[in-house]
């Protein structure tokens, strides 16, 4: 399924439950959620004392996130299709230019 399709089914399924919010409050939501998989990931390795082994709780949350995450593109009209083609020239453009460091340091 491309992300047109999962971003209208997002709309669509707001939509029909009434679970329209205000954006600050999906965005919250969004940060929210993305904190819970950092949290599950923390669980799954006992704070950092054994090996990952994915469980199902944290595709749950990461299901969470992206859900989350398409409400907030669909809230704010944004083409994830688009957005994730732009990130990606963006990171070949880095990487062909020879940049090195964290994602983070590259914004």
């Amino acid at each position: 399924m491309d992300l047109k399709t999962l971003q209208q089914q997002v709309r669509d399924f707001v939509n029909k439950n009434n679970l329209d919010s205000p954006t600050e409050f999906r965005v919250l939501d969004l940060v929210s959620e993305t904190g819970e998989v950092a949290k599950e990931i923390l669980k799954m390795t006992n704070y950092g004392n054994t090996d990952l082994k994915i469980n199902d709780e944290v595709k749950l949350e990461l299901g969470d996130v992206l859900y989350s995450l398409i409400v907030v593109a669909n809230k704010l009209n944004v083409n994830l299709d688009e957005a994730l083609q732009f990130v990606l020239q963006k990171y070949e453009k880095r990487l062909t230019n020879g940049s090195a460091g964290s994602e983070s340091d590259k914004k």
